[in-house]
């Protein structure tokens, strides 16, 4: 029998314990039992070796409430430990310089060392007991106890099974309920490697009671991938995620040896084309035990969208945060996954382009992200980052480059020019003037189209993208050929002065421009640099995004037929009406018509329509 006192300068080093080392109370349930796991899977090694003399057997923790006697307990069938053992690594190694050990880890986790990870039971309990038995027959067994106070008590004791047994005596009746410990077996302990007993239950064949085992030690990503199926990844995502309902798109497995040891499985969920931030839906373990749902550092963060487990006995833990992302290891991992994916995305699309096509809503989110942050993801994603045509065809960059390449360059500054609509509906008119050009338009309608063009532009310094929006199709794609005015140069200075007086030149600046007769007489646009500016501020959540100058151009079609009958006309109140209307129908096509400019112009309208005696 032993009785003595844990040698540390400070009078008692468990509220040092519980105030540095622990956030959450509840982390001694993972503690505890990843000791457990670890006395139980270093004996299983010692069999396989041939160190153990015991045949190696099917072993399992039992968790155990008393709610009389007030006690939690966690019983192994692991290695065992002798009262030296005892003596050793929960008196003398947790303790050895244990103050110069509190200043170094108050900030970090501690995960797997079982001394400190022992103690940490004292956040929930007034007294704490270990019955112990070594997996070496002839060594006695042993007894230690301790109230939270440096004083401990330790002897022979009388367990006669291999293992370990700790008893809490729990002094938070919370942790004495079923639905709790539910919950911390679900959270901390679900995909343990060893079989955790929490209770009965009874056999659906046989109606005889068995033990209910509350985890899954053998999970999915454990596996040999060759051994799976596809209902297999779908059913342990139903798992991860029950209230989901959507089946995951697809999902690669990981698995890695060297330079370091990595497994897991990430799932591409059903974003349903929105930017959904997904935190907190990838769940880092380590050795199966579960760390944090918070990846950040370890998966990029344009992956963060992503679902799944990622496995690592090498992610140094016991660091800080800022170490932690500069961290080589971690940087490989990061840069290991993000090649997994691309590799993924790769793969689908050149297996199964049209899965890949149908499936693009919901995956170009993520890509377009990837693009944007990682710059070799960019790179690589070139030969599956698709673009969509307002037709709803889709084509890689290099596809679509060598489809205009003749068609769409302009002969001014010899520049190829890559037409996009915003918005297939209020941008039609000027989407139907460039197709019945022929001229080829893509769909860039989400968030993040602006930033990627704007990167586009800058790795390809030959390319320009321009808004079908953003000028009349004649001055985007300068010819060779110029279009003759029908009008003289006295009539186009009288034209100036006519517009000038109806309209309102602070917000129109007013251009005449030689086009063809088919094309509107008036035709609105905003210029390229101008109107990305103030998508781009909007799009970064800039507070003075609104501040900027909204620039719209009038362009006024000299050729066409109406210009000539507004010169016409000598009635200056009549002749400013058809100015007006013009106008007014410009603004409608561009949806700009709102307030007191929609307002004229219904009233315009009905009134033509009471002079044409219709009503």
């Amino acid at each position: 029998m032993a009785k003595g006192t844990i040698k540390v300068t400070a009078e008692n080093i468990f509220p040092i314990i519980k105030k540095f080392l622990y956030s959450d109370k509840e982390i001694f349930f993972r503690e505890i039992i990843s000791n457990a796991i670890d006395a139980t899977l270093k004996f299983k090694k010692l069999s396989q070796l041939g160190e153990a003399k015991e045949e190696i057997t099917e072993t399992k923790i039992e968790i155990k409430i008393n709610k009389k006697e007030k006690t939690l307990h966690i019983i192994d069938e692991g290695i065992g430990m002798s009262i030296k053992e005892i003596d050793k690594y929960i008196n003398q190694i947790a303790f050895s310089g244990a103050e110069e050990f509190i200043e170094t880890y108050k900030n970090k986790e501690i995960i797997g060392h079982f001394g400190l990870g022992f103690y940490s039971a004292f956040m929930v309990s007034d007294k704490v007991e270990i019955f112990s038995k070594s997996y070496i027959k002839e060594i006695p067994s042993a007894y230690w106890r301790s109230d939270g106070s440096p004083i401990f008590f330790l002897a022979e004791g009388d367990k006669k099974e291999r293992g370990t047994e700790i008893v809490l005596h729990v002094n938070d009746k919370e942790f004495l309920e079923e639905s709790r410990i539910h919950a911390l077996l679900y959270k901390y302990c679900k995909f343990m490697p060893v079989p955790i007993k929490f209770g009965d239950r009874e056999d659906e064949e046989t109606k005889i009671k068995v033990d209910k085992i509350s985890n899954d030690y053998t999970p999915i990503w454990t596996k040999n991938p060759l051994l799976l199926a596809e209902e297999d990844y779908k059913e342990f995502y139903s798992k991860l995620y029950p209230t989901d309902k959507d089946e995951p798109l697809f999902w690669i497995q990981l698995n890695i040896e060297l330079p370091f040891h990595l497994t897991g499985i990430l799932y591409f969920p059903k974003l349903k084309n929105k930017i959904e931030i997904h935190k907190n839906k990838i769940h880092l373990y380590k050795n199966q035990v579960f760390v944090t749902n918070n990846v950040e550092g370890i998966v990029p963060e344009f992956l963060h969208l992503l679902r799944g487990i990622i496995d690592s006995p090498d992610i140094p833990l016991n660091v800080s945060r800022s170490d932690f992302q500069s961290d080589e290891a971690v940087k490989k991992i990061a840069g290991y996954i993000t090649r997994k994916v691309a590799d993924k995305f790769n793969s689908i699309f050149k297996n199964d382009r049209s899965l890949y096509e149908k499936k693009w809503e919901d995956i170009k989110i993520i890509i377009e992200h990837g693009m944007l942050s990682e710059e070799k993801f960019f790179k690589k994603a070139n030969d599956f980052f698709l673009y969509m045509t307002v037709d709803g065809r889709y084509f890689t960059f290099d596809e679509f480059t060598e489809r205009i390449r003749v068609t769409h360059k302009n002969k001014e500054n010899n520049k190829l020019i890559y037409l996009y609509s915003s918005n297939k509906e209020t941008q039609y008119s000027y989407i139907k003037l460039a197709k019945d050009k022929s001229y080829e338009v893509l769909l860039l309608e989400d968030p993040l189209g602006p930033h990627l063009i704007q990167k586009l532009e800058v790795y390809h310094k030959d390319i320009f993208f321009t808004r079908v929006d953003a000028d009349s199709i004649e001055n985007l794609f300068k010819k060779e050929e110029i279009n003759i005015s029908i009008l003289s140069e006295n009539d186009k200075e009288i034209l100036k002065k006519i517009l000038s007086k109806t309209i309102d030149t602070h917000k129109f600046s007013i251009f005449l421009e030689n086009l063809e007769s088919k094309s509107f007489p008036f035709i609105i646009t905003v210029p390229e640099f101008m109107r990305r500016m103030k998508d781009m501020s909007k799009a970064g959540g800039y507070k003075n995004s609104e501040a900027l100058p909204d620039v719209y151009h009038l362009k006024v079609n000299s050729n066409h037929e109406f210009i000539r009958v507004i010169l016409k006309e000598f009635n200056p109140s009549l002749q400013k009406k058809m100015i007006e209307k013009s106008l007014y129908l410009a603004m409608l096509s561009k949806n700009l018509l709102v307030g007191e400019a929609l307002s004229k112009f219904v009233a315009l309208s009905f009134n033509e329509l009471l002079d044409e005696n219709i009503l």
